[in-house]
């Protein structure tokens, strides 16, 4: 039997805030519930399902249920509270506009500083770079600004077209395609369905239930904290609809 890619074993992920009234450091030693200065907030709770090799699965829930938090974990970006994540590849994650991006330096500066960052031989990193601006659709005036300069949808586009740059073992998308043009809209779920077809294992997070059918196989749908179901696109983003959309 093939081994998972991706394994999710009685994943938890918490985070702690400072109880009310509770404003500063000084609160905390002079304030009389500063026994329980911080209180947790459970954002997922005993989380488990595996990904196999070439599947595409779309992460289901309301805004807020953890589904970008998922994700983030996933890409090693935050630390489960406990549980385990197993990941099998090289991880492409892209995620909130702009992750990674330095709004300091130009777009094409950008370019060059995230694909070398890919562990790349200079060769390839040379091959790339046109097709990165290529597919940005960005000038070359726009390329030579700094990003802080950028729009939210030119910001999105960069951000995408470098992500995508090659064919990554386990490529991971979190509601990047809600902001720009419906053409480059379109342009970016045709390279993810390229990118699927030559076997990559996808993640994705999008608030356009007909995209996420169009390219999963398989769905795992949140809510309250917890797995609700995982299985089969259709039969899963139909309890979706129905319970809790």
């Amino acid at each position: 039997m093939a081994e998972s890619k991706i394994s999710i074993n009685g994943l938890a992920l918490s985070y702690y805030s400072f109880n009310q009234g509770v404003n500063s450091i000084k609160d905390i030693f002079t304030s009389f519930s500063f026994s329980k200065p911080f209180e947790k907030h459970e954002v997922l709770h005993d989380v488990s399902f595996e990904i196999m090799p070439g599947e595409v699965v779309g992460i289901l829930g309301k805004n807020g249920v953890g589904k970008s938090t998922l994700l983030k974990a996933v890409a090693g970006m935050i630390k489960p509270s406990s549980g385990k994540i197993t990941v099998r590849g090289k991880v492409a994650p892209i995620l909130a506009i702009g992750a990674g991006i330095e709004m300091e330096l130009s777009g094409y500066e950008n370019i060059k500083l995230l694909v070398s960052l890919m562990g790349l031989p200079m060769g390839k990193i040379k091959e790339i770079m046109p097709k990165v601006v290529s597919f940005s659709e960005l000038s070359d005036e726009e390329l030579n600004r700094p990003v802080k300069t950028y729009s939210t949808g030119m910001i999105s586009r960069l951000s995408f077209s470098i992500g995508v740059a090659q064919d990554p073992d386990i490529l991971i998308i979190d509601e990047v395609l809600a902001v720009g043009d419906m053409g480059f809209q379109q342009k970016c779920m045709n390279r993810i369905n390229e990118i699927k077809e030559g076997g990559s294992t996808i993640l994705f997070v999008s608030h356009n239930i007909d995209d996420v059918k169009k390219i999963c196989s398989k769905a795992a749908l949140l809510a309250n904290g917890t797995l609700q179901e995982y299985g089969e696109i259709n039969k899963v983003s139909n309890t979706y609809t129905n319970t809790f959309h």
